[in-house]
């Protein structure tokens, strides 16, 4: 049959036709995209008009749509379910992607083109159409001479391949450093539901008999907090530790990868890579960022110091870094009567989804959610709701597919399959990805009080796709500097114990007895318990993602490892007690998925997000008129404007950081 992915698709908001797409047909589509992209440049430059907005920056960003239309679905499709057959042509496709961009940008005539156009003529949207492209194509190499642009290319390819074999060996990792446990006995403390979870997924990795624990994407492993016994913690922690060390490391891969974009930066005049992510950031400096990592790890540091010694007296003297969680849940049961596992059967999926998230985005911004089934959809798990805005208007699609498979990558993210872009009149379709280990046959999906918080950040980011309201694709919803784009997910976080939201949605799934209101309160006054560990490891995986990313060029790691080591113990970390989050090995964030040297842009963000949180307290909270207010002059702005200045539209002043402080336990402000 005919390629579905060569016309738009008919289905509703042009949802791709899942069913009838192959890895074939996304190869095709990508070549005849790339072939005709380039076609439509060619003829933007050869136009004998004189160079003005809609001639110029219009008409490229109206450019390649069938290759644009055709990678959203191909990568939201490959990193949830990366069949072999996708990932047999995930090198091609990065390859043509690569070379596309430096067709482009690299192109001087089209560079001359752009900048040729009189700027000052523009307003609004346009003004930041143009603004951005600009600062894009210079970022990209525009101003560089014929050589460099060729030794610019040769360094893009080269990145570009890295990325591709480091995300592959990264998910096989994963998936081969499952942990296997013969007897029952060895997982003493799981609640039969995981066990039977675990049962499942040894009987599908082809095991007659036993249980299978598959790791999820961090350092930590959520079943730490629940494992009764220290040995199979330490089997289970070193599993997850040792991913890519040894046989099929990725080690190598990071190191060149490292190395690469050292020299890259060079060739763009920078003095090191992290200075051309900030080069489209909001961070002023990498000094700045490096000032604010150290000042936040000296604390943090201290605080979870204080954890270990309350945890070395229940440890009995020793504590292993197994055994962290482990004891660390044991406080939170007896000093604050909160038990993490005990609270997975008030937090089924669907409960959580409908009564929690959709419910609280009805009351802040009006919208409802109607489930749809008539969509095909690459995997019988992904489920598919239509939004609706308060007018009972269509605003756009969301889709979910929340448990973990051996074909996903490890974490949870948001993607678009569709931008809201009134120029080309599309609207939003959103994903949310998460890996919720799947249930026994027949049992309900149950998260923990983490994966709740997850879903809600998540879905902050769907909110920001859902609810832009610009002209251009190139400025939508989440297309924001990377360290403002975490911001508008971790403000919806704040909902998830709220006393008008958590109600309605944490209830027993067998009895619907709601989370008693007495649980809520000693959730809440044990939220500081743990920060000291939590802000660590983070920290720690931020410093480390710095430190590959500052390396000047001409430099080369030879022991990645040793390199990570000094890094962290250099700057007052423990690693062998309190690893970061993501090792170098498997921290496909800033190797894979375009966080380099932005892991940072969490707690930055955050500085952003708890001032917020403190406006949403002090304006009276779950409201309507608060929630229109955020989505008038944040939302729905996406990059139409400076994120910044959004931000000071909304609150009324520049972002204060002693509300991050607070709630961190960094300092004692009051």
């Amino acid at each position: 049959m005919p390629n579905p992915l060569l016309k738009p698709s008919v289905l509703p908001y042009q949802w791709p036709d899942f069913a009838n797409i192959t890895a074939e047909d996304y190869l095709q589509a990508v070549r005849a995209g790339a072939e005709e992209h380039l076609g439509q440049i060619a003829a933007i430059v050869a136009d004998s008009a004189p160079a003005d907005f809609e001639n110029t920056f219009l008409a490229l960003e109206r450019s390649g749509q069938l290759l644009r239309r055709t990678l959203m679905a191909y990568f939201s499709v490959l990193s949830a379910h990366g069949t072999e057959e996708l990932r047999a042509i995930q090198s091609e496709l990065s390859g043509i992607m690569s070379a596309q961009s430096d067709e482009i940008q690299l192109n001087p005539d089209l560079y001359a083109r752009l900048s040729g156009v009189d700027l000052g003529t523009l307003q609004g949207e346009d003004a930041r159409l143009a603004g951005e492209t600009l600062k894009s194509f210079e970022l990209a190499g525009a101003r560089l001479d014929a050589q460099a642009k060729e030794e610019l290319k040769t360094l893009n390819a080269r990145l570009s391949q890295l990325s591709t074999e480091f995300s592959s060996k990264a998910l096989e990792n994963q998936n081969a450093h499952a942990v296997y446990f013969a007897e029952a006995q060895e997982l003493e403390g799981l609640e039969p539901a995981r066990l039977d979870s675990a049962r499942a997924a040894a009987a599908a990795a082809g095991h007659e008999t036993g249980f299978l624990l598959p790791l999820v994407s961090p350092t930590g492993q959520p079943v730490l907090a629940s494992l009764a016994r220290s040995e199979s913690r330490r089997k289970v922690f070193e599993a997850s530790l040792s991913r890519g060390l040894g046989e099929n490391s990725t080690l190598p891969l990071a190191a060149e990868m490292a190395a690469v974009r050292a020299d890259r930066a060079a060739l763009l005049g920078f003095a090191n890579h992290a200075e051309t992510v900030l080069a489209d950031a909001t961070a002023p400096s990498t000094q700045a960022v490096a000032t604010r990592l150290k000042e936040l790890t000296l604390a943090a540091v201290r605080n979870a110091d204080a954890e270990a010694e309350t945890l070395r007296e229940l440890a009995g003297g020793q504590l292993n870094a197994w055994d962290w969680s482990y004891y660390s849940n044991q406080v939170l049961r007896e000093r604050y009567a909160v038990d993490s596992a005990a609270l997975r059967p008030y937090f089924e999926l669907d409960s959580v989804l409908h009564q929690g998230v959709f419910a609280t985005a009805g009351k802040l911004y009006g919208l409802s959610f109607a489930e749809r089934f008539d969509l095909p959809t690459y995997h019988p798990q992904v489920r598919v709701w239509e939004v609706s805005d308060a007018d009972g208007s269509a605003l756009g699609l969301y889709s979910g597919d929340f448990l973990a498979r051996g074909t996903k990558k490890g974490g949870a993210w948001m993607t678009s399959l569709r931008d809201a872009a009134s120029d080309l009149g599309e609207r939003p379709i959103v994903t949310n990805t998460l890996n919720i280990a799947a249930p026994g046959e027949g049992q309900p999906i149950l998260l923990t009080l983490d994966e709740t918080n997850t879903l809600f950040h998540e879905f902050g980011h769907a909110l920001h796709g859902l609810l832009s309201n610009g002209k251009y694709a190139t400025l939508s919803g989440t297309s924001v500097p990377r360290d403002f784009v975490e911001f508008p997910s971790q403000v919806n976080e704040m909902w998830v114990l709220h006393p008008e939201v958590v109600g309605d949605y944490a209830k027993h799934y067998q009895s619907g007895e709601a989370l008693a209101e007495q649980t809520i309160k000693k959730i809440r006054a044990a939220e500081l318990w743990g920060q000291g560990f939590a802000t660590t490891e983070y920290l720690a995986a931020s410093v480390l993602d710095w430190a590959w990313h500052t390396i000047a060029p001409g430099t080369r790691i030879a022991d990645p490892e040793q390199f990570e080591r000094e890094t962290l113990t250099n700057f007052g970390f423990t690693p062998e007690l309190i690893p970061p989050r993501y090792r170098t090995a498997y921290f496909q964030h800033i190797f894979a998925n375009g966080y380099s040297a932005g892991y940072y842009s969490y707690i930055w963000s955050e500085v952003l997000d708890a001032d917020t949180v403190q406006w949403f307290e002090e304006n009276g909270g779950l409201m309507r008129e608060n929630g229109m207010r955020f989505r008038e002059e944040l939302l729905a702005r996406g990059n139409t404007r400076d994120p910044l200045e959004s931000y000071e539209m909304f609150r009324g002043r520049s972002a204060r950081v002693e509300p991050l402080l607070r709630r961190r336990g960094l300092v004692n402000a009051e």
